[in-house]
């Protein structure tokens, strides 16, 4: 599989802090891609420094390359608003804003131009289809998406994301907060959408990612420990770290 995605020596500092260390990596064009390791090893921080969201953080400094479709993302003629639109995220927390479901679907497209009512129309369809929410709350368009349970706001947080129609869809632990019925789903639907998009998900559940992702990546204070097909990682891991690590002796 071809990489849509390449990251070579990446440095990432808050303020003093080195929070990411020469990490070189290629992610594969449409493919489960799972980011693994204890609580501040540094996947966050990387899934975010792919569509910029760490620009927002006071103090950010960036050294090395990032290159999505071969552009380095962060050039100065890159409009990060165009690259928002190109990789979009799916967060934690399930976080819909306080509108109808259809104007949380009609945002993005709107934001990029889209006024005719029937392209809406399509586009609010479509994504509730490719999130599997449309049979749920197709005659409750008009209904506030904060009435919908977690599990459902996840889904429509996913069909907001890809209302825009990006060519990579970020997920920062989007299953940690939902019942496993609710996970189940979210599972399901990401293993649907990995033929037409490229996904990278963070996780904490081992289980998870050696259930859906194809490649799995290993992180450890900052750094890449190992990056491998998913049953190889899981199987036969090359360094003794990530061994300790998928066995429950540290983390």
């Amino acid at each position: 599989m071809e990489p849509i995605i390449h990251i070579d020596k990446l440095n990432l500092y808050y303020s003093s802090y080195h929070a990411l260390k020469d990490v070189s990596m290629d992610i594969p064009e449409k493919a489960i891609t799972a980011f693994i390791g204890p609580s501040g090893c540094g996947k966050s921080t990387l899934l975010r420094t792919l569509n910029r969201m760490n620009d927002m953080i006071s103090g950010t400094r960036i050294e090395g390359k990032v290159q999505i479709g071969g552009t380095d993302i962060y050039s100065e003629d890159v409009h990060v608003e165009a690259l928002r639109k190109q990789v979009g995220m799916v967060f934690q927390q399930p976080n819909p804003f306080p509108k109808s479901i259809y104007d949380n679907i009609a945002y993005g497209p709107r934001l990029h131009g889209v006024r005719n009512k029937a392209e809406l129309d399509h586009i609010v369809e479509t994504s509730l289809k490719q999130s599997v929410l449309w049979e749920e709350v197709k005659n409750f368009l008009k209904r506030s998406a904060l009435s919908l349970s977690g599990g459902q706001q996840q889904r429509l947080c996913i069909a907001r994301a890809l209302a825009v129609q990006p060519d990579i869809l970020l997920m920062d632990e989007a299953t940690s907060a939902l019942d496993p019925i609710s996970t189940l789903k979210i599972e399901e639907l990401v293993q649907e959408l990995k033929d037409k998009y490229t996904i990278v998900m963070v996780t904490h559940n081992m289980h998870q990612a050696a259930r859906i992702s194809g490649r799995t990546v290993f992180f450890l204070n900052g750094e890449v420990v190992e990056a491998d097909d998913t049953k190889t990682l899981f199987s036969t891991p090359q360094d003794s770290r990530t061994e300790d690590y998928i066995s429950g002796r540290f983390g």
